[in-house]
């Protein structure tokens, strides 16, 4: 049995999976507001009951906005920003009593889809969150690649490749730089882009469902930034599938209209590389971090 946990900013799930991948086990509860020790106190009990509960002990994997710094074995970079400065791995492996792996949330949600969802088989995926915020994790041949600044993947604070007239002024992104991905593919990026565009107050589902010429325009303008950002990891990466997650991830049109746009952009005579909606959906990154071991260890 594997336990995963998806750590977030708002709730924590945890999911409990058999060896064959069914679900054995589910529970969301909310995140302690702000306070680290709390939350470590949540996990750790979240674990004891499911183990409780199922009569077994588990290997335990935690999917976690942000990363582990190789230089100082804390988290860093968590919009959760309780848990940056700690050390969340080896704190919860003190309370647990065996190692607890931490990885990424984004990695997760690309492992996840890697190993059962739908990118099953591929041998090089790009997993793509775009919701509150804009992550991306890499796995290849069933393995997260991490690298050494423990970044690989974290697309959204590149520059927006190519801007025009259309992109400018830069937006500023909360990391102090300017023009960053997530400042436009964000959810809260594709609002502040309408309205700077003259649209109307709404939310990023509105403005991808509502058709009329100024929320069309908006998703133009979108579907063309996406397209070249992705051609940038395309170029650098050439995976086998990209995959989407997050809330923007359920606009259809994306499927149809991005990899159109993005040919154009993509330094090959064709582009093979299949944009596709993650199976798992909002489980995916608590799958993924369940994932984190492989069969046979960890427990």
């Amino acid at each position: 049995m594997r336990i995963g946990v998806d750590l977030g900013g708002t709730k924590i799930e945890i999911l409990a999976l058999g060896d064959d991948g069914t679900e054995r086990f589910r529970q969301r509860i909310p995140t302690p507001a702000g306070s680290y020790r709390d939350t470590v106190a949540a996990v750790v009990s979240l674990v004891r009951s499911v183990e409780q509960a199922l009569g077994g002990r588990a290997s335990v994997g935690v999917g976690t906005p942000g990363a582990i710094s190789p230089a100082s074995g804390l988290i860093k970079n968590a919009n959760s920003t309780c848990l940056n400065g700690h050390a969340l791995d080896r704190d919860l492996s003190d309370a647990l009593g065996r190692t607890v792996r931490v990885a990424n949330d984004a990695n997760c949600m690309a492992l996840s889809e890697a190993v059962d969802g739908a990118a099953a088989g591929a041998g090089c995926v790009f997993g793509v969150i775009i919701g509150t915020g804009v992550g991306g994790g890499v796995v290849v041949d069933g393995r997260v690649l991490r690298g050494p600044n423990a970044i690989a993947g974290e697309w959204g604070h590149n520059p927006l490749p190519l801007p025009d007239t259309e992109d400018l002024p830069l937006p500023p992104c909360y990391c102090g730089r300017l023009g960053c991905i997530e400042t436009w593919l964000s959810g809260p990026g594709l609002v502040a882009d309408h309205l700077r565009h003259g649209g109307v107050e709404t939310d990023a589902a509105q403005i991808a469902a509502a058709g009329n010429p100024a929320c069309e325009a908006s998703m133009q303008r979108y579907e063309r930034r996406l397209a070249r950002s992705l051609a940038g990891v395309i170029n650098i990466l050439d995976p086998d599938v990209v995959v989407l997650a997050g809330g923007l991830s359920n606009v259809a049109r994306l499927y149809a209209n991005v990899p159109r746009l993005w040919t154009q952009h993509v330094f090959s005579d064709r582009v093979d590389t299949r944009l596709v909606k993650s199976l798992h959906g909002d489980a995916s990154g608590v799958r993924g971090a369940a994932w984190l071991w492989p069969l046979g260890q960890g427990s």
